[in-house]
């Protein structure tokens, strides 16, 4: 009967530690690369207050399976994103990656053309290392013309089309006519709509994090 017993009691604490760690949050297991500009780098903020950070903030509560890895860099062009993109899938080796580029090469009037293959190269890249995309788009002032503009906008769908892949037409879309959520520059979103931001992002995103 003592026998019997102080195998009981050695096995409750056994029986206790499992169960924690049962309870325990698992592991990331999957990683969410975004490969991105000043927009999603937090420009003139602190990185905790742009829109990526709170993302993962959110997905470690709905979906703490995943983590996400910013590798955006201010001023970047989808050149620099198309020399950087195999190194980094290397380095990361995410199931899904955002690709926010493109603005910086619509504000300096780079050839369209020119951006969609850096574009492209970029989504194929990132499928064929067996990752899913979400493009991210972006549209330009109406001072770069009509004919500019329109084909600069309608380059992401086409993107999406091609590489049947997700898109976001609009990074901007909820906050575009509020000069409220700009800094200063007018350009880059300030603290209070990178929530509006991540909350526009959304959407897009969590179909895609199976």
């Amino acid at each position: 009967m003592r026998c019997l017993l102080g195998v009981v009691l050695l096995c409750v604490p056994v029986a206790l530690a499992a169960s924690a760690a049962a309870k325990s949050p698992l592991p990331a297991t999957r990683t969410l690369l975004v490969m991105g500009d000043s927009l999603s780098a937090a420009y003139g903020l602190e990185s905790r207050q742009g829109w990526v950070a709170l993302t993962a903030v959110r997905l470690a509560k709905s979906h703490p399976r995943w983590q996400i890895v910013n590798a955006s860099v201010s001023g970047e062009t989808t050149a620099g994103g198309a020399a950087r993109i195999d190194r980094e899938l290397a380095r990361t080796r995410p199931a899904l990656v955002i690709i926010e580029l493109g603005a910086n090469d619509g504000l300096r009037g780079l050839p369209i053309a020119l951006s969609r293959t850096n574009l492209s190269r970029m989504i194929t890249a990132a499928q064929r290392a067996g990752a899913r995309v979400l493009l991210v788009g972006m549209r330009l002032p109406p001072n770069y013309g009509s004919e500019y503009t329109t084909a600069f906008a309608n380059a992401f769908a086409s993107l999406a089309r091609q590489h049947r892949v997700a898109l976001l037409p609009f990074l901007l879309e909820p906050i575009a006519f509020d000069r409220g959520a700009f800094l200063p520059d007018n350009v880059h979103p300030n603290a209070g709509a990178q929530l509006k931001l991540r909350d526009h992002v959304w959407p897009a995103l969590v179909p895609l994090l199976r």
